[in-house]
């Protein structure tokens, strides 16, 4: 009970660590980095609690993909970060509004917050008596019943969010070849052909 309890501080401790240096590190390889922390840590917890198929997707999917996609693309992608930083003060003003507002609402919750006398009783949707249920098998049947509008919802705006990724890192660049099939098929065949007649023993210049 004792190393359940130092495990879980020095997960939660290490994962709050790694948020706040995720927002707060210049660098954004190492906001990225970091985040990667923040995922493993967070997976140690769902692995004290005995979630161990969410520990498992946590490591695979996030670690595994999204956060190394982040992370080659932030490195591979050619973007000045001083210059998207330059007009970041004029959102000052809506950014600490919004800051408020938050903590006024972290600050309702945890007033009014109390620890329920039963709680480990309480079950989100109890399992059948005498059915050896596995944890997945009781995560996708609360994903795909009573939570299926949520699940969707939330699949819907992470693909929006992906949509307005792509809208926004999509640019031209003039240093760079690109192919244009209209103006290929576009072309006549004396934009594309020439016949050049050579005369015998010489070569043909440029």
């Amino acid at each position: 009970m004792i190393l359940s309890a130092i495990m879980f501080y020095l997960f939660a401790a290490v994962a709050v660590a790694s948020g706040v240096m995720v927002v707060t590190a210049r660098n954004p390889v190492h906001s990225v980095l970091f985040l990667i922390l923040a995922f493993f840590n967070a997976a140690g917890l769902f692995v004290l609690m005995g979630a161990e198929f969410l520990a498992m997707i946590l490591v695979v999917v996030y670690v595994g993909a999204v956060a190394v996609l982040f992370l080659f693309v932030v490195m591979m992608l050619d973007i000045d970060f001083a210059q998207l930083r330059s007009g970041a003060m004029r959102y000052l003003p809506a950014g600490l509004l919004v800051g408020i507002i938050l903590f006024a609402e972290l600050a309702l919750v945890f007033g009014s917050w109390a620890i329920a006398p039963n709680v480990a009783t309480l079950a989100a949707a109890p399992m059948p008596s005498g059915a050896a249920v596995s944890n997945t098998r009781a995560l996708g049947d609360l994903l795909y019943t009573r939570y299926i509008f949520a699940f969707q919802a939330s699949g819907m705006i992470l693909l929006v969010a992906m949509i307005g990724a792509i809208v926004l890192t999509l640019r031209q660049r003039a240093d760079t070849r690109r192919q244009s099939i209209a103006e290929q098929l576009s072309r006549s065949r004396s934009e594309t052909i020439e016949i050049v007649k050579v005369p015998v023993g010489q070569g043909v210049s440029d």
